[in-house]
């Protein structure tokens, strides 16, 4: 699958000709420039979370400190769902900053969006629509990134990837603490010796339509699979008004705690329980959207996604076998039985 493939084979091929010079002319070097200032080509499909200004502007404001080369959103479709407040209430205003301050273009479709873009950020807040708001962008063989959370249900979950497949169209999602600097410093570290378990914790906001973790718990359950990897079969979990804990037993015998923060203060954070050393993120912790956008540029220029769909899978499955856990008094639940069905 190419981006546009004329487009994309002519910008490759020129751009590694002129890379690959030993020297080069003005003309050349004028030449060089304008290629490398050739971007993706991005739409947006939902407007109603304050990523899409936040990497609207990373992306297409080169004055930005933090700015992402290599792609830029032009075009979007608003998207919105009625029943959802943090919705309905937010679709129009950012869907008039994009409009506004950044140029985007506003389409009456996706099909219509996928006519003028080369990838997509498929950012609507609510799960629920994301199966059929990425069916089209499957069918136009577009490269899409899904915000979390990837959708509402295990089943959906599936069937997205079972989509992906079948179109031979690449996607991934991720929550952003993902490619937080101070995760990634844990997880990539030399110094423990191979995590044996990880602690992590972050806020648990609710939504009505969304199993509990679904919403905001998935930002901790994503750290947490960040240092662990794939590889869980089993799910305990305690909750009470207080605070919210889901225990993950690994096939390997590692242990994986997330804590969703219900009560007092609200911080993301991880702990890394190694071999050698014991290793934490600093509390606060810092995060933002760059580490995310450069993955995702790097995903739409190369279609290699850096979280593979069998992980997102067990992800949402972990999440599932957590409210299932619940429902049943805090039994242990294992993950086989979301992925097989019940």
């Amino acid at each position: 699958m190419t981006l546009s493939k004329n487009r994309s084979t002519r910008w490759l091929v020129a751009v590694g000709a002129l890379l690959l010079a030993g020297t080069a002319t003005s003309g050349q070097q004028d030449d060089r420039a304008r290629l490398l200032d050739e971007h993706i080509r991005v739409g947006i499909i939902g407007t109603d979370t304050s990523h899409v200004t936040a990497f609207t502007r990373l992306l297409n404001d080169r004055s930005d400190p933090n700015h992402v080369a290599g792609a830029r959103v032009v075009a979007a479709f608003k998207g919105g769902s009625p029943d959802v407040d943090a919705s309905r209430t937010r679709v129009d205003r950012f869907a008039t900053e994009l409009r506004d301050k950044w140029g985007v273009e506003f389409v009456d479709s996706i099909e219509a969006l996928c006519d003028k873009v080369d990838a997509v950020l498929l950012e609507s807040v609510d799960g629920r629509p994301h199966l059929a708001q990425v069916r089209p962008v499957f069918k136009a063989k577009k490269r899409v990134f899904v915000d979390k959370p990837l959708t509402a249900s295990y089943a959906d979950a599936r069937e997205i990837v079972r989509l992906s497949r079948e179109s031979g169209v690449p996607f991934f999602s991720s929550s952003s603490l993902r490619f937080a600097a101070d995760v990634q410093a844990i997880k990539n570290s030399d110094q423990h010796g191979g995590i044996q378990g990880a602690f992590t914790f972050g806020p648990e906001n609710l939504e009505p339509h969304h199993p509990d973790l679904f919403w905001y718990g998935i930002h901790a359950v994503e750290m947490l699979y960040t240092l662990l990897g794939s590889g869980c079969d089993q799910v305990t979990r305690v909750k009470t008004d207080s605070g919210d804990t889901v225990v993950g037993r690994w096939k390997d015998g590692r242990i994986g705690t997330m804590r969703g923060l219900i009560q007092g203060r609200q911080d993301y954070g991880a702990i890394g329980f190694g071999m050698k050393a014991v290793l934490a993120t600093p509390v606060p912790m810092k995060s933002d959207y760059r580490g995310l956008l450069v993955e995702i540029v790097k995903f739409f220029q190369t279609g290699v996604p850096p979280v593979q769909p069998d992980e997102t899978l067990e992800i949402i499955a972990f999440m599932e076998a957590a409210e299932l856990s619940k429902a049943r008094g805090g039994a242990p639940v294992a993950l086989a039985e979301v992925m097989e069905g019940r």
